[in-house]
């Protein structure tokens, strides 16, 4: 950021805790970090920096229409403010010696959850550290902002300081082509819960100016990500764009046509499946949208032509054809064809995604192969969790450490109770005592009358649970006792997994903008590296 922003960066500690100690992250999510054998044959490279070369060098013999895409980029770049790094790093497209990194999300209500920024950052310092270890090359980051999906009630809403603002809009169709007046209310819901310092008035301006100066919400969405990092050079892209889909046309018409990639990619989930990890995503026999104003509906084959879902639009063969030349824009790959299409337009090495991201890609390499399009390298972007000086307050007043909060919240509890109590909560000795002295009885019955040992047992049964009820209303009565601090307990573990979720699923950049402005940015772009295991924990 420029020097003139730049807050005192807090000072922090920061650690790196694995994926199988956090019970939030997927069993794949872990299996992939881990390098699980049972993933290996779905990823075409290991994650590693030495990798790249390899993929540098069959990267290199695709013939990736550079002029095209640096020509659409500019035209996008028009109607942005300037910036010379950006500028720079496009014109730098057209060098055969220049690759990207890539990263992308459907454009988020003022960037949605936290995670949005960290594959940002992610993928901003794997472009630097591969410049490192590789001077005669060049790597762009690329953040490819989605918008032709339809999911508008995956992407409307944003949490501010357990509040969440909702975007209404009664338009259908790509979230990316509607319009920006329906923010108004929005943006001034955000204007009063953000306040009056100095750092809320600045992002306040960023996002009332991006998100009134532009028409449509994938323009106003691409605004306000270049403002925040237009100065580490991030060149954002959206890819709705006529021009990039013309020069798919030849995949585009052999997927609508032969129908290519359900079987490729249903024999691949059917292979992860074996390996005990579920199948992500459901391909369709085509896998593309009708895209329009205030439409976005499946492509299907019927009645011996080509229907749009829910509506009266019809094709023949030719017909569809003519469309596809005349009107390339209209098409829209979902998501079991957008990797395909990214990789084909792009010089790309790499793909920073989360998790979930990750496994459904693993389900396209046969895909890739077969179009002759080179699979990229899968990075785990980082997952982060923030702890502030008021969290680690009551840390040290609970007595607690963040190891015990990756427990679940009953666990946490049983052990505070169990540390805290004056007398001890548990009735095992006095279990097993009961039992002990059911058993000599059930063998004494046994020797008078074998019938009465199972009656004798099922006695048992009954005492056993008397206790154990008994074993509940002591902690009951325990807890009343400290209903105070297991209630301080619970909030902290709310504060930092909200409904038991990852942090950076649930709360957005803003809060922590507000306490530290764009220094918050510069902890985050020293700390986040992609190539490194584990989850980035930040304790102010």
């Amino acid at each position: 950021m420029e020097a003139t922003q730049l807050q005192t960066k807090p000072i922090v500690d920061v650690q790196k805790i694995p994926f199988e100690q956090v019970a939030q992250f997927s069993e794949r999510d872990k299996a992939y970090v881990n390098t699980n054998a049972a993933l290996r044959p779905f990823y075409k490279y290991d994650v590693s920096i030495e990798a790249f070369q390899e993929i540098i060098a069959t990267k290199s013999k695709e013939g990736i229409n550079r002029r095209l895409l640096v020509d659409v980029l500019k035209k996008q770049y028009a109607n942005l403010p300037p910036h010379p790094l950006v500028a720079q790093q496009v014109e730098s497209l057209l060098s055969d010696n220049t690759f990207t990194v890539i990263t992308a999300h459907q454009p988020s209500l003022f960037t949605g959850p936290l995670y949005y920024i960290y594959k940002i950052i992610s993928t901003l310092n794997l472009a630097k550290q591969l410049k490192t270890t590789y001077p005669n090359y060049h790597f762009v980051p690329v953040f490819i902002t989605g918008g032709e999906d339809h999911d508008f009630e995956e992407m409307n809403h944003v949490q501010l300081f357990g509040k969440q603002l909702l975007w209404e809009n009664e338009e259908k169709g790509s979230v990316g082509m509607m319009q920006t007046d329906s923010l108004q209310s929005v943006l001034e819901e955000a204007k009063t819960i953000l306040g009056n310092s100095e750092n809320a008035q600045e992002i306040y301006q960023l996002l009332l100016k991006t998100h009134t100066q532009y028409q449509s919400y994938s323009e106003a969405a691409i605004a306000f990500a270049h403002e925040l990092f237009k100065e580490d050079g991030l060149v954002i892209l959206n890819m709705n764009q006529g021009d990039l889909k013309r020069a798919f046309i030849p995949i585009l018409w052999q997927e609508l046509t032969e129908q290519v990639s359900q079987p490729k990619i249903q024999a691949t989930q059917a292979a992860i499946e074996k390996q005990g990890f579920k199948a992500q995503a459901f391909p369709r026999k085509i896998n593309l949208f009708y895209l329009k104003n205030n439409l976005r509906e499946r492509i299907v084959w019927e009645n011996g032509r080509f229907e749009i879902l829910n509506t009266d639009l019809h094709f023949s063969k030719d017909d569809m054809k003519q469309e596809f030349e005349n009107h390339p824009e209209r098409f829209s790959p979902n998501v079991n064809l957008r990797p395909l299409y990214q990789e084909f337009i792009l010089p790309n090495l790499a793909y920073i995604g989360g998790g979930g991201e990750l496994a459904y890609w693993m389900e396209r390499q046969s895909q890739f192969e077969y179009f002759g399009v080179n699979f990229p390298m899968l990075i785990r972007r980082n997952s982060v969790l923030w702890i502030d000086k008021s969290a680690q307050k009551r840390f040290a007043k609970l007595g607690l450490s963040l190891k015990d909060l990756l427990f679940e919240e009953h666990q946490i509890i049983k052990k505070y109770l169990t540390q805290n109590s004056d007398s001890s909560l548990s009735l095992e000795e006095e279990k097993h005592e009961i039992q002990r002295i059911f058993e000599q009885i059930a063998q004494k019955a046994a020797v008078i009358d074998p019938s009465l040992k199972n009656k004798v047992l099922a006695q048992q049964a009954k005492q056993q649970k008397v206790i154990e009820q008994l074993e509940g209303r002591l902690v009951r009565a325990e807890k009343q006792k400290h209903e105070t601090t297991l209630n301080q307990i619970k909030a902290l573990k709310e504060k930092l997994f909200p409904n038991n979720s990852l942090q950076e699923r649930v709360d957005n950049f803003i809060p922590f903008f507000l306490q530290h402005g764009w220094a918050y940015f510069e902890v985050l772009k020293e700390h986040l590296h992609p190539l490194e295991k584990g989850l980035v924990v930040i304790e102010e």
